[in-house]
């Protein structure tokens, strides 16, 4: 199957499955907030707010001994799908992905667009507007073994990656859900129906990927329980 994914979802799914299958699912995901909580106070505060780290963790190594094999750039998902953070990797959250999904305007508007559109279909792309820092580069201080792999994210790399994956809609949904905005995620949900059975296949895969008792799972579970019949 992740042979078939784009390289987002094979990334998140490999990543989630490693967690699974090397029981460290219950050790990590544990949010002090919810999904919900946190997107409240990301329209607030425009930002992730501080505390526990969210999302899920795995060793460098480890990520990199499953994505390369698979051609899996990991620099390319820095700051978008992935952190890496003194040797460790981590899969961000639903909720740190909003503003990279819907822009500054928020979900919100985006749930406004779609109700709007006759077709349900309005056009979802990464980094509405140019990203904060494309070109930086990622700042890694002291010499460690996975130093070299990470390389600079270049604007170009932002730009002829920033169509919306099948990922990218999965997880729109999955925040159309946790912010309560029924009639677009409807809306949503029928348009990714005509489009094909890929939103569904991955949709249910990470459904059984994400560890139990997750938000990701929750939310995700609960978006797939307004699919049309």
């Amino acid at each position: 199957m992740a042979g078939a994914l784009e390289e987002d979802a094979r990334l998140t799914a490999l990543f989630l499955w490693t967690l699974q299958s090397t029981n460290l699912g219950a050790m990590n995901g544990g949010a002090d907030k919810s999904d919900e909580e946190a997107l409240e106070e990301e329209d607030e505060e425009d930002e992730v707010p501080r505390g526990k780290t969210i999302g899920f963790s795995l060793v460098f190594d480890v990520v990199r001994r499953f994505a390369q094999p698979l051609g899996i750039h990991l620099p390319d998902w820095e700051g978008r799908i992935i952190e890496t953070k003194k040797g460790v990797v981590r899969l961000l959250s639903v909720s740190e992905r909003a503003r990279q999904l819907f822009g500054k305007e928020g979900a919100q508007a985006f749930a406004d667009q779609l109700e709007r559109s006759p077709t349900g279909i309005v056009q979802l792309t990464l980094f509405p507007t140019s990203p904060e820092g494309a070109g930086s580069g990622i700042k890694v201080h002291g010499r460690r073994p996975w130093k070299k792999a990470i390389t600079q994210v270049s604007a170009e790399a932002f730009e002829t990656q920033s169509e919306a994956t099948t990922l990218n809609r999965v997880h729109a949904a999955m925040l159309l859900q946790a912010g309560g905005q029924a009639n677009a995620l409807r809306a949503l949900l029928k348009a990714e129906q005509d489009r094909g059975p890929e939103f569904l296949r991955l949709a249910n895969a990470l459904s059984a990927l994400y560890p139990t008792g997750s938000n990701e799972k929750r939310l995700l579970d609960a978006m797939l329980l307004a699919v049309p019949r």
